[in-house]
């Protein structure tokens, strides 16, 4: 589970495990009271507690209300919700920084295929003038050079799961990232973009490893009363 941080509009925001959450919303109920109203949402479930907390619980994946098996007191809403989001789903996750990039596919938690790789880009200088145009241009060129690899990279690797994953995932250098899709061949795979973007560090194969934690998290958006913008 991630640190709680705050969010637009009021309250907090944090990523909850989909084997933890049946757990964590027992801690919601025992500090906030029975849940008075649960209502489906756009991808999600909007919980509003006795003391007027409202969490707002929403999938990884394509979630819509369902049947699910449930005993009272949990709501059959709720239930199909914590049901639904344990379920593995298949992802491809592509994270791109200045000078390195790491491709993946995973089944739930599980890496199914993946590469990782580098390219040297030039670290920043102090010089002036012409030296340092000069510099700025070669720069640019290795970047445009790691993007043009990590484009194949994902050409070859996520590609040919591009029919079976639900939903890509990114994290690392935004623009960087921007740019790798914005290759043709990778349309099909933009299109599946979804989730904020992973917080991730340099794109090794242990960090890697570690986005399921994220991509597969529940996000919450919790308020509690008194924490409401006007």
């Amino acid at each position: 589970m991630t640190r709680s941080r705050p969010a637009a509009g009021g309250g907090r925001q944090l990523r909850v495990p989909p084997e933890r959450l049946g757990r964590w919303l027992d801690g919601v109920a025992a500090r906030h009271g029975t849940f008075d109203a649960v209502e489906p949402v756009d991808g999600g479930v909007r919980v509003t507690c006795a003391d007027t907390t409202e969490v707002t619980l929403r999938a990884p994946f394509d979630w819509r209300p369902g049947p699910a098996a449930t005993s009272p007191p949990t709501p059959p809403v709720l239930s199909s919700f914590t049901a639904a989001v344990r379920v593995p789903h298949r992802a491809a996750v592509l994270l791109v920084r200045r000078g390195r990039w790491a491709v993946g596919v995973f089944d739930g938690g599980d890496l199914v295929v993946s590469k990782v790789d580098a390219r040297q880009v030039q670290g920043r200088t102090a010089a002036g003038g012409w030296s340092q145009q000069r510099f700025a241009r070669r720069r640019a060129h290795q970047t445009d050079a790691v993007v043009g690899a990590a484009v194949e990279t994902a050409v070859r690797v996520l590609l040919p799961h591009a029919g079976e994953v639900e939903a890509l995932f990114t994290g690392g250098d935004r623009g960087l990232v921007d740019d790798v899709l914005s290759d043709p061949r990778l349309r099909r795979l933009a299109a599946l973009r979804r989730g904020s973007a992973l917080e991730v560090g340099e794109p090794t194969k242990a960090v890697l490893l570690e986005t399921p934690s994220q991509f597969r998290a529940v996000e919450v958006h919790i308020v509690e009363p008194g924490e409401r913008s006007a």
